[in-house]
């Protein structure tokens, strides 16, 4: 292999209309694949001349829904046939959970006593056991949803193993709710998660880093901007207060 056939990889991904983001993963498994190949010994080396450029990927759009908009997706829910299913996309609104950490969550995970949901390490991004919250919409949901003997909460064919092809509901309710073909639902629905919260202002960007489970504080500063706008929109009631102030008296006492 040659760095001319990964151009060339790179420019029929391309060419196909695939994402930067998509390319990226095309080719770092490109990447882990030759290490794999040198590591069993099935190639002798790599050739010290074969870099593989990564297309820059702009991690900073985020997928927000409006007040409206959510209010859609959950009527549409609501006339689901299967309201286990639908649950899954409730629960990743309230929770901001990952499609991966949904799909695998067990009844295990769940500790209604304290309030709090395992994020298992075997199935993490981070590969760590981590916890969130469970918020009351949460505990609400969860509670709604009807056991099966399966130990997971979202079950697929077989009891033993989770859910996985959520595809074709995810595009119907998508569709029935009037969302941009763009609109990855779970995706989105996590970042609009986090950008109500961001906009809230009452929580601090580490402890939004801490429910959305990222690993580095970076990943969450996409959403600093939102929590900025909500601290100067708290700061100009300040603002506010103190010229209205002003106006009733010529020498205001703000001691």
């Amino acid at each position: 292999m040659t760095v001319r056939d990964v151009d060339k990889l790179r420019a029929d991904l391309e060419k196909k209309g695939k994402s930067p983001q998509t390319v990226k993963h095309v080719l770092t498994l490109l990447k882990r694949l030759l290490n794999f190949a040198l590591h069993k010994g099935f190639v002798e080396s790599i050739p010290g001349k074969l870099h593989i450029t990564m297309p820059t990927v702009d991690n900073k759009v985020t997928e927000n829904l409006t007040a409206a908009q959510v209010k859609r997706l959950l009527e549409v829910l609501n006339e689901e046939d299967d309201q286990n299913l639908a649950s899954l996309v409730r629960l990743a609104l309230s929770t901001g959970m990952r499609r991966s950490a949904l799909l695998n969550l067990q009844w295990s995970d769940l500790d209604f006593g304290r309030g709090f949901i395992a994020l298992r390490g075997a199935v993490a991004k981070k590969q760590k056991t981590d916890t969130i919250p469970m918020n009351d919409q949460a505990r609400a949901i969860l509670m709604g949803i009807v056991p099966t003997s399966s130990p997971y909460i979202f079950p697929g064919r077989y009891d033993d193993k989770p859910r996985e092809n959520i595809t074709p509901m995810l595009k119907r309710v998508r569709k029935k709710a009037g969302l941009s073909e763009s609109f990855r639902p779970l995706h989105g629905l996590r970042h609009t998660f986090a950008s109500w919260i961001a906009s809230s202002g009452e929580v601090t960007m580490y402890e939004l880093q801490k429910l959305l489970n990222h690993a580095h504080p970076q990943t969450t500063q996409r959403y600093a901007h939102l929590h900025d706008n909500a601290l100067r929109k708290a700061s100009n009631v300040a603002g506010a207060l103190f010229s209205q102030v002003q106006g009733d008296e010529d020498s205001p006492n703000l001691e």
